[in-house]
């Protein structure tokens, strides 16, 4: 973001009897560094242009001042800033903040991207156990109270004292923790609270992902290759391979803004695979032996830990909280011409289509399949019932846009692990990565992304149980830290209303460790080390 500054004009005595003008800074300033004030104007270098009208405002002619002050005016009503330095601190070196050059289309591009996934697939499952009435009501419930949350994180973006919070770790200390010293107590609170969560969810998720995308390799060439190809396929750890040196390899794109046509790209593969995957399976038409009965549980706490893992699975299908503050925060904002309002366009946009890929893909998914469906979803649903009916084309083509979705996903996950490996770098040298430590950060986050990859092929079967411990950066902080920033009236509605989302949220995500925890003791989990399927 560019700094911007309105020049105020205050009296200053240069000799007795004498007055001129200097420059001096407003009241309301937007920067973000690590929550603390940015330099004063008097430290920071003057442009040319501001050294120039100093020279002008000492003892000079008052009607050559009075042109001036109308010239200011001026530019004030026409919305034109005197420019600073462009960026201030160490957010000018970061991946995430080094670009402000961000628009409502990038904001729209990034949360599509990174808002639907293959997590999405796995929709028409919770419809099993939940049955057509309270699957509808909890995905339509959860989808809007997410909606919700996402919302109050545009808003906190920026404070009142303009402060801008471009990471979702920081506006974490500053809501939770009761100072601001650098090992305060509850600096220390705020960073417990959300570090975790917000690493396995950047760490975690491009692990996964590179699970997916290499595994989604193998199936698109087994499918184009046939019965026909002799040759011998690679194995499942060398389509990781593969995928994680690509991903690698896009990852040397400098900063978050950089990769908004990667996002765009990945936006549209997500939709289209989707869209294709929920239209072949209902144009198909329904499979021999599809039944709606709920699935028969052994007993009453095994049936509530499949309703638990239900909700569980509509929760984990809405991801990208943890990015929303750093999508922001590539946008320039000022007093006047605020970052939330073209956020807020971005965003409602984005998660209307997120809603309309979504909603019929969980619906359409179950009437076609119904108790059929498998546990990894609708896309291993459509290639056993339908893969020998279907062309090779379409269903090569679905896989290809879900590897291209995978790739594109991962980058935008990976940035919050590059920033805050570059922070630490920048806050001891004080001075911007070199190109070379730049690259080798993030060589050394996919190698180490896909070593996990290969070493702990069971991470996926994890996902429900550490994804119940992040579910509250998406339905219970922002309700908190609404309370802790904004202050709104005790007893009021927004107050009320924030503390039952926030409670709730806690609950349900003890509640989704509880039932995956359950899970997987009475259903077992195979633990195998480097041999990925």
């Amino acid at each position: 973001m560019e700094e911007v500054m309105e020049l105020n004009v205050s009296p200053v005595t240069t000799r007795p009897g004498i007055k001129s003008q200097a420059i001096a800074a407003p009241p309301f300033r937007l920067h973000c560094p690590s929550m603390s004030r940015s330099p004063s104007l008097d430290s920071a270098p003057k442009s040319p242009r501001s050294s120039f009208t100093s020279r002008l405002m000492t003892p000079i002619s008052s009607p050559m001042k009075k042109a001036i002050t109308n010239m200011q005016g001026y530019l004030e009503e026409v919305g034109q800033f005197t420019k600073l330095e462009p960026q201030q601190g160490q957010d000018a070196w970061l991946p995430i903040t080094e670009s402000r050059n961000g628009n409502v289309y990038y904001s729209a591009f990034h949360t599509l991207s990174s808002g639907i996934g293959v997590q999405a697939l796995i929709l028409p499952l919770s419809f099993v156990t939940l049955g057509w009435t309270w699957g509808i009501a909890c995905l339509s419930l959860i989808f809007l109270w997410q909606w919700y949350t996402l919302w109050l994180l545009i808003q906190m973006h920026e404070s009142e004292s303009g402060i801008r919070y471009s990471r979702y770790l920081r506006l974490s200390i500053t809501a939770f923790g009761k100072g601001r010293r650098a090992y305060d107590l509850g600096e220390k609170r705020g960073k417990l609270l959300a570090l975790f969560p917000i690493m396995y969810l950047s760490g975690g998720t491009c692990t996964i992902l590179i699970m997916i995308g290499g595994g989604t390799m193998k199936i698109f060439f087994d499918i184009m290759c046939g019965e026909t190809c002799h040759v011998t396929p690679p194995t499942a750890a060398e389509w990781y391979l593969v995928f994680a040196c690509a991903a690698i390899i896009l990852a040397q794109l400098p900063n978050l803004n950089s990769i908004a046509g990667v996002s765009l790209i990945g936006a549209i593969t997500a939709v289209s695979y989707c869209t294709v995957i929920w239209v072949v399976s209902v144009v198909k038409g329904k499979p021999p032996g599809v039944s709606y009965d709920p699935r028969e549980a052994n007993s009453d706490m095994a049936k509530l830990c499949n309703i638990l893992n239900a909700l569980g699975i509509i929760a984990f299908a809405f991801r990208g909280h943890n990015l929303v503050l750093e999508i922001q925060g590539t946008m320039p904002s000022s007093s006047k011409h605020p970052s939330r309002l073209p956020m807020g366009r971005g965003v409602n946009f984005a998660y209307l289509i997120i809603a309309a890929c979504l909603f019929p893909l969980a619906i359409a998914g179950y009437w076609a399949y119904g108790n059929l469906i498998p546990e990894s979803g609708m896309l291993d649903a459509l290639y056993n019932h339908h893969g020998n009916d279907t062309s090779k084309l379409l269903t090569g083509l679905t896989s290809l846009f879900v590897v291209i979705n995978s790739l594109s996903s991962y980058q935008i996950y990976a940035m919050p692990a590059f920033d805050n490996m570059e922070f630490r770098y920048t806050s001891k040298f004080n001075k911007p990565c070199p190109w070379w430590l730049r690259t080798g950060i993030r060589v050394f986050f996919g190698s180490f992304t896909f070593f996990l990859a290969v070493a702990l092929p069971f991470l996926r079967d994890l996902a429900g149980l550490i994804g119940g411990i992040a579910l509250p950066i998406t339905l219970a902080y922002p309700c908190f830290m609404w309370i802790q920033i904004k202050k709104p009236p005790k007893y009021g509605a927004i107050w009320s209303l924030n503390w039952i989302l926030g409670v709730l949220g806690m609950v349900l995500s003890i509640l989704v460790v509880i039932g995956a925890t359950w899970s997987i003791v009475t259903m077992g989990l195979e633990i195998h080390f480097f041999k990925p399927q």
